[in-house]
């Protein structure tokens, strides 16, 4: 697990951490104790104490004293937010629009326009025109049309697609969160005055009876030239695509969660359009353009993700601790947060995440030292009888799962290290994910300030 650090307003914090050189946590935990300087609200002095194991150590090691280091925080929000280390939520990436410059575009019947940045370059990513559906005119498809590849699809959530009996074309991509899999239904077209189907005019009509509550599933002829797709419940939280994209931010904006897009492409050769031919089209048409990246640390700050279902006590062979189950709002997950004594205030609390790793935790796998990280962080909340570790599940191999983590294994059989082995997968190095763990600390009384890579 990776480092953390929580800022409340004017207390002390201990937490348990990695070691310090990459701020990782593959080896002993550490504890730093954050003291707030009373001259200076905005600065913090970190001393770390060596407390955590090598290999082989024992864990009656002392904790010993070894660094003083000061790092400059940024002021807290009034509203919560996941990550500071993700900058700013309500203040857009460079060469972009922000979120709130876009839902007032939307509020006014004006297009945005949604980037896929994701882990792309400037010259490899995807952008797409976006407008409430609610909204959508003749005009405003023929130039979705003529800016884009021709397909005019209509973002829809999973109540309205099943009012209108609309299922998917393809229901094996229903489960997939990838990007690369959005979940196109059947086409249709509108049934009241249209023709063919297919000039703007009629696809306009379509679109707005697909926004309109009012429509039933025989107002529409199948197939037909509008695409409509599924909006993956959680959105962007969930599934980093424009139709997510598209869907949250006209809900955002206040209005029916409908929307309508289509992907632009370069005029010339009618590849996907670069960086640069956005940002040209965003320019001549006064266009706001958005970032998805930017959208999720906007969503994220601002709503809750997470339930606690249940509280229990729970004997433990290291003591007595209160056990609360947290439930993601996003995909039904569930996390632990174990608790020893009282929170109150959240001054002088040792705190631990813990990413779920079977192998290590349970059977003891020597090819890591999660398990003993584990027990000892267990061991030192207990000493201090006050602290709060919280254990993400689904993080299972840096997040790739249990099988691919043991294909992980025998390449580093064959001489990689984890992240090469993950690469050589096809995964990214580390796919965690760690929003829903900081809400969880947010309920525990805590704010969340970094993640350190």
């Amino acid at each position: 697990m990776d480092c953390i650090g929580f800022q409340q307003s004017s207390f002390t914090h201990t937490f348990i951490n990695s070691k310090p050189s990459n701020f990782t946590l593959n080896n002993a935990p550490f504890i730093y104790r954050h003291n707030r300087s009373i001259n200076n609200p905005l600065k913090l002095t970190s001393t770390c104490c060596a407390v955590g194991l090598s290999s082989g150590e024992s864990s009656s090691s002392p904790a010993v004293n070894f660094a003083t280091v000061e790092a400059e925080i940024t002021q807290e929000t009034i509203d919560f937010f996941s990550s500071d280390a993700e900058g700013d939520p309500d203040r857009p990436s460079p060469g972009y629009s922000s979120i709130e410059q876009a839902l007032v575009a939307l509020r006014q019947e004006n297009f945005v326009i949604v980037v896929d940045d994701g882990e792309r370059n400037d010259a490899n990513v995807e952008g797409s025109i976006v407008m409430a559906a609610s909204h959508v005119s003749s005009k405003a498809i023929a130039f979705m049309v003529k800016h884009g590849s021709g397909i005019v699809s209509v973002g829809m959530k999973d109540d309205d697609l099943e009012r209108l009996k609309l299922p998917l074309m393809s229901p094996e991509n229903d489960d997939d969160d990838s990007y690369s899999a959005p979940s196109f239904t059947i086409t249709v077209d509108a049934k009241a005055g249209t023709s063919t189907g297919v000039s703007a005019s009629d696809r306009a009509k379509t679109v707005l009876a697909l926004a309109s509550s009012e429509s039933r599933d025989d107002d529409f002829v199948r197939p037909g030239h509008v695409f409509p797709l599924k909006y993956k419940n959680g959105g962007v939280l969930r599934r980093a695509g424009p139709t997510e994209a598209s869907v949250d931010l006209v809900t955002l904006a206040g209005l029916r969660p409908v929307s309508v897009l289509s992907a632009v492409v370069d005029s010339e050769d009618g590849s996907m359009a670069s960086m640069a031919v956005l940002r040209n089209l965003a320019s001549e048409h006064s266009i706001p353009i958005v970032s998805i990246t930017d959208l999720i640390r906007y969503r994220r700050k601002r709503e809750k993700l997470v339930e606690r279902s249940a509280i229990s006590s729970m004997p433990t062979k290291w003591g007595l601790f209160q056990a609360h189950c947290y439930r993601s709002k996003l995909d039904g997950t569930e996390h632990i947060a174990i608790v020893k004594g009282e929170i109150g205030n959240g001054q002088d609390v040792l705190v631990r995440v813990h990413s779920e790793c079977l192998t290590g935790d349970i059977f003891g796998s020597r090819r890591c030292d999660c398990g003993s990280q584990l027990d000892l962080a267990m061991q030192l909340i207990e000493k201090e009888e006050r602290g709060v570790l919280v254990y993400l599940t689904g993080h299972e191999g840096r997040g790739i799962g249990l099988g691919h983590k043991l294909d992980a294994y025998n390449l580093q059989d064959q001489g990689h290290d984890t992240v090469e082995a993950n690469i050589e997968l096809g995964f990214a190095a580390d796919a965690r994910e760690y929003g829903i763990g900081a809400q969880v600390f947010f309920f525990c009384r805590f704010n969340f300030v970094a993640f350190y890579p």
